[in-house]
């Protein structure tokens, strides 16, 4: 993650260009979230794709009503997290189906 975070911040940085970061929240706690979010900020980093992200292995697809294992188990609750936490900074995309 931190060499993900390092590209970012090159290309926002040096090459001026909008950076998307993809944010799983898969297994992820709420601090290593909080953290992510914060060091993507301190970047200049401001647009967050928020996914969330391929079930962990074995598994092999999302069933109805499964969960993604972190604190945030849907899309949608890393999308109120990253609201709560940096208001309308981060301007943020989602993938559903």
């Amino acid at each position: 993650l931190s060499r993900t975070l390092a590209i970012a911040s090159h290309a926002q940085r040096f090459a001026c260009v909008d950076v998307l970061l993809h944010l799983s929240c898969t297994g992820l706690t709420r601090e290593q979230i909080v953290q992510i979010l914060n060091m993507a900020k301190s970047s200049g980093i401001r647009n967050i794709l928020a996914l969330r992200g391929d079930p962990p292995p074995p598994k092999r697809a999302w069933k109805e009503g499964d969960v993604s294992g972190g604190e945030c188990d849907r899309a949608i609750d890393l999308v109120k997290l990253i609201r709560k936490l940096h208001g309308d900074y981060f301007g943020i995309g989602v993938a559903g189906h």
